[in-house]
């Protein structure tokens, strides 16, 4: 698919439930911002008014409140929603748009980890969303580390943690793998580190693809 011509660039970070990709997302955009560049920070699902609705109904309540197809269904909306009101206005205005989760967490998380759904999450992405990062940070941490830190949260958004360990370690395989099948897009952090030092790896990373 042809990239739409936009004046702004897109960051997307991704990884496993824990592995520190939002504070990351958020160290990154602090970052840019200090030397000049406009950011829009946002994350998925949710992003957008509408978006954050669906969220809810995603992150919270038992594993098996829906099925694999209805989760990618929803994913979609909010996605489209996302879209629309908020990344691709941000991207026309030449803004630097990053993103906590795109796309590529829909491909692993449903369309790998929990099913055999791949097909079905990129023929919906072509036909209602069509956009993709310019560059994807796959922050990789040990599973059963990160799946400790994300639980500790206790946020009360935990139901793909609660899929358990075999899930995580089915999730971190699924994101090096689609890093590895598109090396132009995707770039693999070293996420067993501080923070600080993660954010360093990070920086050095968009400086080596994308320029200063």
């Amino acid at each position: 698919m042809t990239k739409p011509s936009r004046p702004g660039r897109f960051i997307s970070f991704e990884g496993i439930d824990g592995s520190g990709k939002s504070t990351q997302a958020r160290l990154l955009a602090e970052a840019l911002r200090e030397g000049g560049s406009p950011v829009t920070l946002t994350r998925e699902p949710g992003g957008s008014a509408g978006a954050e609705e669906i969220r809810r109904l995603l992150v919270e309540g038992a594993p098996d409140r829906w099925s694999p197809e209805t989760e990618i269904l929803l994913f979609t909306a909010a996605r489209r929603d996302h879209v629309e009101k908020l990344i691709r206005p941000a991207l026309e205005a030449g803004e630097t748009v990053i993103c906590d989760r795109f796309v590529d967490s829909t491909r692993v998380y449903q369309g790998t980890a929990r099913a055999d759904l791949r097909d079905m999450v990129d023929a919906l992405h072509a036909s209602m969303i069509g956009l993709e990062p310019d560059l994807t940070l796959v922050i990789d941490m040990n599973p059963e580390q990160a799946l400790a830190r994300g639980l500790a949260r206790d946020s009360g958004e935990d139901r793909f943690e609660d899929m358990g360990a075999g899930f995580q370690h089915r999730l971190r395989r699924g994101f090096l793998d689609l890093a590895a099948a598109n090396p132009d897009r995707c770039a693999v952090i070293d996420g067993m580190a501080d923070p600080q030092t993660v954010a360093g790896r990070v920086r050095e990373t968009l400086e080596a693809r994308t320029g200063p």
